[in-house]
């Protein structure tokens, strides 16, 4: 009687697996595809070459003046006079170190909320949300325990767009999250008001909202009454952030399951035990991309408070490259401010890409 052996399979062709696999695959395929992938490898080498060149290696770093930027590459000794302004608008010299405070102390509480194993991660969330606001704008404006006080358009650069930005993410979200579940509503009048508003502030552009904001909402006050342009812009993307916000929820409410809103009315929970403790957690767990393209389009559009005179990273860019000492120099500026951006962008899509994975609970596709 003979005993079949089987022998191990061999491994592949090295030409099949690895970097060399991928490229057979994915750039040289065919003939055709082999020409195309080598011409635009070239003009990707070039185009790369000829932009690191510029940036990096003939670039000037170090100077004060223009007379300091004598190569053909970037001046970015441009950026280095301006920085100040880029990061603080026209804040008091003597008073910057408030809004250095303010960075700091934001970057602590970011690094703290994101690392998981950080103790009592709740009550520094609630700290955060209800408390931190108002420390950090009795701290930038002054008035009090002897601070000199500092008018709002007097703020720019990066200050602005990160108090716009993170205002806007913070109040935009609970405020969404009511607008969906009222939308839901079983109540006609309930569901009536939250869809006329949600329709109302989608249907109209930003751009508008900030001259409402800006110019119209003085003449319903009182006289006598002023608020001011900071408060009223950041009003005005609130108000305009939460319908966006609130249509993103109410489809990640309408993507649960309807035995999960029958299970919760089985256990005989209340209507916002139930939402609280099963459909919500759910529904904002499927929408963390969506949110979070929300977060990213509401950072990026920090940039239209410029139309209302405040000058934003963006606008301070623009009102440098006036400046008759500098003039020649908007590239720079603007891939700085482009940078800036990018990096506040990316690293909320990548945080959200990693929430997503961790929360995910065998449900991906």
């Amino acid at each position: 009687m003979s005993i079949h052996q089987f022998q191990p399979d061999l491994p592949p062709p090295s030409s099949s697996v690895g970097v060399v696999g991928w490229l057979r695959k994915n750039l040289f395929s065919s003939p055709l595809n082999s020409i195309v992938s080598v011409i635009l490898g070239y003009l990707a080498f070039v185009l790369i070459s000829n932009v690191v060149s510029w940036a990096f290696v003939n670039a000037d770093w170090v100077g004060t003046t223009r007379d300091d930027c004598t190569s053909a590459g970037a001046c970015w000794v441009f950026i280095s006079v301006r920085w100040e302004q880029f990061m603080y608008g026209f804040y008091p010299e003597a008073e910057l170190w408030r809004p250095r405070l303010f960075y700091a102390t934001l970057a602590l509480f970011v690094a703290a909320l994101i690392y998981e194993k950080t103790p009592k991660r709740t009550w520094i969330w609630l700290f955060f949300v209800n408390v931190y606001p108002f420390i950090i704008a009795a701290l930038l404006y002054g008035g009090i325990f002897g601070l000199e006080v500092v008018e709002t358009h007097k703020w720019g650069g990066l200050l602005v767009t990160l108090i716009i930005a993170l205002v806007g993410i913070v109040v935009s979200l609970p405020i969404g999250v009511v607008l969906a579940l009222g939308r839901r509503s079983e109540m006609p009048i309930i569901r009536s008001m939250c869809t006329v508003y949600i329709e109302v502030w989608r249907g109209v552009p930003l751009i508008t909202v900030l001259f409402m904001a800006s110019v119209m909402l003085p003449l319903f006050l009182s006289e006598g009454m002023e608020t001011d342009k900071l408060i009223r812009a950041l009003i005005g993307v609130v108000m305009f952030s939460a319908a966006y916000m609130a249509e993103v929820i109410r489809g990640g409410l309408q993507a649960i399951p309807k035995g999960q809103y029958e299970a919760a009315d089985a256990l005989g929970l209340t209507y916002w035990k139930k939402m609280r403790l099963i459909i919500l957690p759910q529904a904002l767990k499927i929408t963390i991309p969506s949110i979070v393209n929300t977060f990213i389009g509401l950072f990026k559009d920090t940039s239209l408070v410029l139309i209302i005179g405040m000058f934003d990273v963006l606008g301070i860019g623009q009102s440098a490259n006036t400046d008759p000492e500098w003039l020649g120099f908007a590239i720079e500026s603007y891939v700085f401010v482009a940078l800036v951006f990018w990096v506040f962008c990316f690293g909320m899509s990548r945080y959200s890409i990693w929430l997503e994975n961790k929360l995910h609970t065998g449900h991906k596709r």
